[in-house]
């Protein structure tokens, strides 16, 4: 309902201030007209130089419109154009009035409704497109949202596979575990009769592995590393040959 009674407020304004700038600019341009001939212009002189002097404003305050459209304050030509086409019509229809207050106010009034009401239409041409540029960057904020919560979601589910993948290399771990805990075992149980343990080649062939896989075997075991079967807790095995 808001935005059905904001458009309908915008429209009904521009319209007015459309029919009040045709309105204020035909007695403008009948005055201008009226000036030109009395100093002993040509008609078609006459005809055309009030358009030059209101088209100037128009095209002054188009350009300004343009300029705040694309975010900028406008140039100091447009701004210049504007202020000497609104200087010039004013002075223009006041010097066909009466020499009187009253006559001058009138004749000025034309000049300055139609600079007032023109401007009052760029105020709602600028208004609108505001309002456009005011959707554009929420959606292009929408748009990044959604953008950071997919690369969020994505390194979220790089980081769950990462986590899954780590059991494996685990398992590894605690299989490689697991074998040089029986190798230690079988060192143990393959004593000599003096309770020497076997050699770190020896241990290592029977999983055939390297020799120096062996060594780390017998001195992690001698260690302690593989608590749950120490040297003390199992009986003198003599070495099988």
């Amino acid at each position: 309902m808001r935005g059905r009674a904001d458009r309908w407020i915008k429209w009904t304004t521009t319209g007015c201030v459309a029919l009040l700038a045709l309105i204020a600019g035909t007695v403008s341009y009948l005055h201008m007209h009226l000036l030109v001939a009395l100093h002993g212009q040509p008609g078609w002189v006459a005809a055309l130089t009030p358009l030059s002097v209101d088209g100037m404003i128009v095209a002054a305050s188009t350009t300004l419109l343009a300029e705040s459209r694309s975010g900028s304050r406008g140039g100091v030509l447009p701004w210049s154009l504007l202020i000497a086409g609104s200087v010039a019509s004013l002075a223009a229809n006041v010097a066909v009035a009466q020499p009187t207050l009253i006559g001058r106010v009138i004749a000025a009034w034309a000049s300055f409704a139609l600079t007032a009401s023109y401007e009052m239409l760029t105020r709602q041409v600028r208004g609108s497109a505001a309002d456009v540029r005011s959707d554009e960057q929420s959606r292009d904020a929408e748009q990044t949202e959604g953008a950071t919560a997919s690369a969020r979601a994505s390194a979220h589910s790089l980081t769950l596979v990462q986590i899954r993948a780590r059991p494996g290399r685990d398992d590894r771990h605690a299989q490689g575990r697991d074998l040089q805990r029986q190798a230690w075992q079988w060192a143990l149980a393959n004593r000599a009769g003096d309770g020497a343990l076997p050699t770190g080649g020896q241990i290592a062939r029977q999983p055939s592995r390297r020799e120096r896989w062996g060594r780390l075997v017998k001195s992690a075991g001698m260690a302690g590393e593989f608590a749950a079967t120490n040297l003390s807790s199992l009986p003198d095995v003599p070495l099988r040959r």
